[in-house]
């Protein structure tokens, strides 16, 4: 019995209900075991929420996740530690108030539930004490950091800087080139220069890395023509969407409510007499159509305006009449004719939606079985082989767009598929399910000469243009640079005011906005294009503008994230601090025990 006892001493630590109580410390607060494992454990669900599939703890330790939980406890930890130094803290009746407020203890009639509350803690394995004391240490932590956070800004400085970067305006003019304005003819390239534009736009003509792939796979249209669909389930999708197919005789209807009958009475006297019109009457309300406009209204909408309303013709005001909000004059714009789409209209798509959507079921019913072949050992093409799948394989690369390779889910699989990993049955967005292998990874090779011969000849050919037309138009762009107006020089031009490092100048190339906010003041510049030249002359320089609502909205999130890095700075430097005074402790024993349980 001794010999048992000594070797199960350390068994607790596995379990997380030995005598290890913690992994750590910080001078005098411990970081609980327990604590390190539920946080770490909502770490991984984050993920796997965020990438909506399982994640392992072998691949949250490659990501560091075990890391970043245990930093943030330590920091926590750093905090509870110099709370008790400085003899911080929060009294009962605070407390109090802080519990019986948290929804979760709360009983139906929102109070607090002493039931529910022993019931919440005792889910999350929480004594009552242990929980109140993590509370109190929580609140305490949050005055001190507080404090230290409380009232920092943003200097001035920075957010001028950003603002002036961002909200500055230029003013540019250009002409368009192209071999049409050439007066020179171009000379056909040689097999020398043919060479040297293969060798210097080498990427250009290297295939990209592929995936050899064979799946198998299943789609709802595969299926379809054998899923059955009664007609008492079409008369019931048919019933169930009524008001879709059976649609009563609408208006498009504005309202204009006045705060009392005699008000209303006298605006529509004044419109009768031409005195005044609807729209006179909305302005001098102080408002605009948008605000009086209602939509489409049927006659269940209006109440004891519906007789005036479904009586008018288009153009009509009528009214007073009574609404929800007060008497109103209402305005007709337009009539909407009853549409009524009978059951024999509507059972066709009635028939393909609801046998699509039981081809899927019928589809996810299979998945389970599948699963099980491939268990069983089975390959892709027994898949084919031994259910409805179809078999297939795909040269994958990011630019295939085409079959299995339009989905974002597949591509997404098929970009870290290995080699070495088994078949699995996986779903896409429409409820089709496939299972594939990586067959081959082909490397990226540059494609020789004489396999892309007229793409090198084009490509060559549009550069050519391009040099040749900045060669000849080289005294036109210093003319323009010494004030010479375009129009002197016979060149069609484009212009735009007010462009800002965040807009974007339609038919430019890319790297236009780049270019413009690169030069100087009445400084002139090609800009290369595909197979032809931007001559570009920048005009002005404007201070941005002060009223400009997205530069408002950008300085006050500038503000917001400075002032809270600055703030994460400063705690970061305090819970540095107090590291360096109080000390670490870290079990790596505890830790691996609750690691341990991840595996």
């Amino acid at each position: 019995m001794g010999l048992l006892i000594l070797g199960l001493g350390g068994f607790g630590i596995t379990n997380l209900s030995g005598t290890v109580r913690s992994v750590g410390s910080v001078g005098e607060a411990e970081i609980d075991i327990n604590d390190y494992s539920r946080a770490l454990q909502n770490e991984i669900r984050a993920l796997e929420s965020e990438r909506g599939e399982t994640v392992s703890f072998a691949q949250a330790e490659a990501q560091g996740i075990p890391d970043v939980v245990l930093s943030r406890l330590v920091a926590q930890a750093a905090l509870i530690h110099e709370t008790k130094r400085l003899q911080l803290s929060v009294g009962d009746e605070a407390l109090r108030e802080q519990i019986v407020t948290i929804p979760g203890f709360q009983g139906v009639d929102g109070s607090f539930d002493r039931e529910a509350y022993a019931f919440a803690l005792d889910q999350a394995g929480l004594s009552e004490v242990e929980f109140e004391e993590d509370l109190r240490n929580e609140t305490a932590s949050a005055f001190l950091q507080g404090a230290v956070m409380a009232g920092v800004a943003m200097p001035e400085a920075y957010s001028e800087t950003v603002l002036r970067y961002l909200g500055e305006e230029r003013d540019v003019t250009w002409a368009i080139l192209d071999r049409g304005d050439l007066t020179i003819g171009l000379p056909e390239p040689t097999e020398a220069d043919l060479q040297a534009y293969h060798q210097a736009n080498v990427a250009q003509f290297t295939t990209p890395e592929t995936r050899k792939i064979t799946y198998a796979w299943l789609t709802p249209e595969m299926i379809i023509d054998t899923v059955e669909v009664d007609e008492e389930a079409l008369r019931d999708a048919y019933d169930a969407r009524a008001e879709e197919f059976i649609q009563p005789e609408r208006r498009l209807v504005e309202r204009l409510v006045f705060p009392d009958e005699a008000a209303a009475q006298a605006a529509a006297d004044r419109i009768e007499s031409g005195e005044t019109s609807f729209e006179d009457e909305v302005a001098a309300r102080g408002l605009q159509l948008a605000d009086v406009d209602m939509g489409d209204v049927s006659r269940d909408d209006l109440d004891a305006a519906t007789g005036p309303v479904f009586n008018a013709e288009v153009g009509d005001v009528v009214g007073p009449a009574q609404s929800p909000v007060g008497p109103a004059l209402f305005r007709v714009n337009a009539i909407l004719a009853a549409q009524e789409t009978s059951f024999e209209e509507a059972e066709p798509q009635l028939r393909d939606e609801l046998a699509s959507d039981r081809a899927r079921r019928v589809i996810e019913s299979r998945i389970e079985s599948i699963d099980d072949l491939l268990a069983a050992g089975a390959t892709v093409e027994d898949l084919a082989n031994e259910t409805d799948m179809e078999l297939g394989s795909i040269d994958w690369h990011p630019g295939v767009s085409e079959g299995i390779g339009a989905y974002a889910g597949f591509r997404t699989k098929a970009q870290n598929l290995g080699t070495d990993d088994f078949a699995e049955v996986l779903e896409l967005e429409d409820g089709s399910i496939y299972a594939m292998r990586l067959d081959q990874i082909v490397e990226p090779e540059v494609q020789p000469l004489d396999s892309v011969r007229n793409a090198v000849v084009q490509g060559w050919r549009q550069q050519a243009v391009v040099d040749a037309l900045q060669s000849e138009y080289e005294q036109a762009r210093s003319a323009i640079a010494q004030g010479t107006a375009f129009a002197d020089l016979d060149l069609p031009t484009n212009s735009a005011e007010g462009i800002t490092r965040r807009g974007f100048q339609p038919d430019t190339p890319p790297e236009f906005i780049e270019i413009v906010f690169g030069m100087t003041e009445g400084e002139a510049r090609f800009v290369p294009g595909t197979g032809r030249v931007f001559l570009l002359r920048l005009d002005d320089v404007h201070e941005p503008n002060p009223e400009d609502q997205d530069l408002a909205q950008i300085n006050s999130l500038l503000r917001d994230q400075a002032a809270s890095g600055m703030g994460q700075d400063l705690f970061q430097l305090l819970a540095n601090d107090i590291r360096a005074r109080a000390g670490i402790e870290l079990n790596q024993g505890a830790l691996n025990a609750v690691h341990s349980n991840f595996q």
